[in-house]
Order: C-alpha cells, then structure tokens, then sequence
C-alpha cells in the first residue's frame, strides 16, 4: 500500500513467478526427468524383445527419458540414420517442454526492476508536483514521500532477483539433463545397430601359412 497502484503489477509478477519456480522444480526432479536405470532397463528390453505396443506406450508416457529413448525403438528395425533422425526430432520436443514458462520466468526477472523504477519515478512526480501547488511545507513530509516512491524500486529488485537466480538455475538443470539424455539415447542407438550388424557380419577363415616343404636338390 505504502508503494501506491504501481506496486499491483509488482506483486502479480511475483506470484506468477513462485507458481513457476514451484511448478518447474517438482516438474524437472532428477528422477522424474531421468528415472534411475532406466537406460539400463530399455537396453535390456531391446536385446530380450519385451517390444510390444503397450510396453513402448507406457515408456514414452512414463518421463522425458523414456519417451526419448521410446522414439527409438518404435523404429527400431530402420536405418541409423532414420533412427537418429527421429532422435533428434523427439529430443527437441522433450527439451522444449522441459524449458516450459522459463521464458516467462526471464521476462519477470527482466522486467521486476523497470516496474519498480517506474513506481518510482510516478512517485517521485507526484510529489514533486504537490510541491509545485503549495509549496515545500513540512521537509519531513517530502522525506517520507521519497522513502515511499522507493519502496517500488526495492520490492521490484526483491521480484527480479531471485527470479533471474532460479531462471539461470533452471535453464543449467534442462542443459544437464540433456546431455543425459544424449548418451543414454546414442548407447540405445549403437545396440540396435551396430550389435546386430556385429552378430551377422560373416566371418573370414584365418590364411595358414604354406607347410610345403622345398624340394631336395
């Protein structure tokens, strides 16, 4: 109240930004995004073939990683490159969603100081202006009056900083997460291809050395 109106913008960005620091920490926990073993456990599947439809379903439905790594094994009996292209295709839907409302987390962060400089400078003219209608009067009036305006310029950084911290916080844990998911996508890659090709690569007989033996004489 001490701010006056301009601190109603203020106290909304706020709020929008503790929804989504809340909401993105219980959305991007490490054993949500990356369920311990489970790169291990999908290998598993693909040597054994426990493939079916239901089994992929609920992989790609599970968490971010199993739907990466279930991308894959739908096209499974495809090229490298057609299985790494849908990879890639399927990597950068994951990270998208996993980057959801921290645009808007950065926007809050940007902007939480220019609000508050501008409840300041609106305060600051007011004041100003009744000084022009009747005078300077009581200099402890005046003195309170700047101590109000300014009262907008640190709830604005008191919004801004924590929200640029936890922006930059959680922009580091998604680039993390997705090297993780890069390698244990590129491992379940190299099983399907570069094993089976292994397996049924012919085997060359071995040449023996020549046990002729010279002739006498």
């Amino acid at each position: 109240m001490a701010g006056g109106w301009a601190m109603v913008p203020i106290l909304i960005s706020s709020a929008i930004a503790l929804a989504i620091v809340l909401e993105r920490w219980w959305t991007l926990r490490r054993k949500s995004v990356l369920p311990p073993g489970l790169g291990d456990e999908v290998r598993q599947w693909a040597r054994s073939g426990q493939l079916d439809p239901q089994h992929l379903e609920n992989l790609a439905n599970g968490s971010p990683l199993g739907e990466l790594l279930a991308s894959a094994l739908v096209v499974r009996r495809q090229s490298r490159e057609l299985i790494k292209e849908r990879i890639e295709d399927t990597g950068r839907h994951v990270v998208h969603r996993m980057e959801r409302y921290l645009n808007t987390l950065g926007t809050i962060a940007l902007i939480g100081p220019l609000l508050g400089l501008f409840g300041t400078v609106i305060g600051l003219i007011r004041m100003f202006m009744e000084v022009m209608a009747g005078g300077i009067g009581d200099p402890a009036r005046m003195a309170g009056g700047i101590g109000e305006a300014l009262i907008c310029t640190a709830s604005g950084l008191t919004v801004a900083i924590p929200a640029y911290v936890l922006h930059r916080y959680f922009r580091s844990r998604v680039a993390g997460y997705r090297i993780e998911m890069e390698k244990q996508a590129t491992a379940l890659l190299d099983d399907l291809t570069l094993a089976p090709a292994a397996a049924t690569a012919p085997v060359r007989p071995r040449r023996t050395p020549s046990t002729t033996a010279p002739s006498a004489g």
